[in-house]
């Protein structure tokens, strides 16, 4: 690019690579509407822990806490037949979840067998969050037929030490997305904004190493201090950082899905962040903020609703009767 040339806006690398759509995601993982949008089957994606509410790691932002919201595989029972009882109650997708060992890794080894009758027998969609996997949890993920595959994408070796409490570095994370992309394993990483304590640390880094592998979907986040946790009274970064790594995130990965993930700060910061989500060329927001529907169309975008996880966006799902949920008038 020379002097003379002008700079790419977002919004331009976004129409330039998709069509003039926007779409918002509302998963059945909590309870949740808006003025303009009250979904009709709170049911239809639900998240499964195999851990229950154990997590090895206890990371300082999270303390496990995200589990509590999760339905657990209790013991004595199967994830199949979890899966089979929520698809008679209208389920129609899975994400399977849980706690992390000390490895970096969620245990799903001794449940992955039941992934694809899940996927064949009763029809639903899964996927699963792995975390950092080793060689027999990523050739297993491939065997299962799971949909997708989502890890946290850590570009610092403080936030690992730190916040993690992994005796571990950048170069493992990378190898894990090696390991997922060698395996043809849809990938859908997610960039914690603000994760190194309320302060940006090592985001860009994790930006650049995904560039290098064929990601399905980027899925951003922001830190959301939580009560209980050692972050609970840490700020959140600051806005203006968020948004910068917005149009940062899509000028660096023009023609990948970029989705604005379920973790933000609410009140007038998730309004603005959702507003700046839509100028600067992400594809998809979950759990909309009130009012953000009619501002995309009113920035010449047409709103698709959908009720299940914004990981699922590759065109045959899309298609399906899973996807096609309403479009908004």
């Amino acid at each position: 690019m020379t002097a003379a040339e002008p700079l790419l806006h977002p919004a331009d690398v976004r129409r330039a690579n998709f069509p003039d759509v926007m779409d918002f995601y509302a998963p059945g993982l909590k309870r949740w509407q808006t003025s303009e949008w009250v979904p009709a089957n709170p049911r239809r994606f639900l998240s499964v822990s195999v851990t229950g509410s154990a997590c090895a790691l206890s990371c300082d932002h999270c303390q496990a806490k995200v589990l509590d919201g999760m339905v657990s595989v209790q013991a004595g029972q199967d994830l199949f037949s979890l899966a089979a009882r929520f698809r008679a109650q209208g389920s129609e997708g899975l994400l399977v979840s849980g706690g992390s060992t000390r490895t970096g890794a969620v245990p799903l080894l001794a449940h992955l067998h039941h992934i694809r009758r899940i996927r064949e027998d009763l029809g639903m969609k899964v996927i699963v969050h792995c975390g950092l996997v080793s060689p027999e949890l990523a050739a297993g993920l491939a065997a299962c037929g799971a949909d997708g595959v989502m890890l946290d994408v850590v570009g610092a070796d403080e936030t690992l030490r730190d916040v993690y409490h992994l005796n571990l570095t950048v170069d493992d994370v990378d190898r894990s997305l090696r390991l997922l992309s060698d395996r043809g394993l849809r990938i859908i990483p997610h960039i914690v904004l603000g994760l190194q304590y309320g302060r940006f640390l090592g985001e860009h880094r994790a930006l650049e190493m995904l560039t290098r592998y064929p990601v399905s979907t980027l899925i951003l986040v922001v830190l959301v201090p939580l009560a209980g946790t050692p972050m609970a009274h840490v700020p959140p970064p600051r806005a203006d950082e968020v948004t910068g790594f917005f149009a940062t995130a899509r000028l660096a990965a023009p023609a990948t899905t970029i989705n604005l993930g379920c973790a933000r700060p609410l009140g007038a910061v998730k309004r603005e962040l959702d507003q700046a989500a839509i100028d600067l060329g992400l594809n998809g927001i979950a759990y909309p903020a009130d009012g953000a529907i009619e501002y995309a169309r009113s920035r010449g975008l047409r709103p698709r609703l959908f009720e299940y996880c914004c990981s699922l966006t590759w065109s045959e799902v899309q298609e399906s009767g899973l996807a096609a949920v309403q479009v908004a008038r």
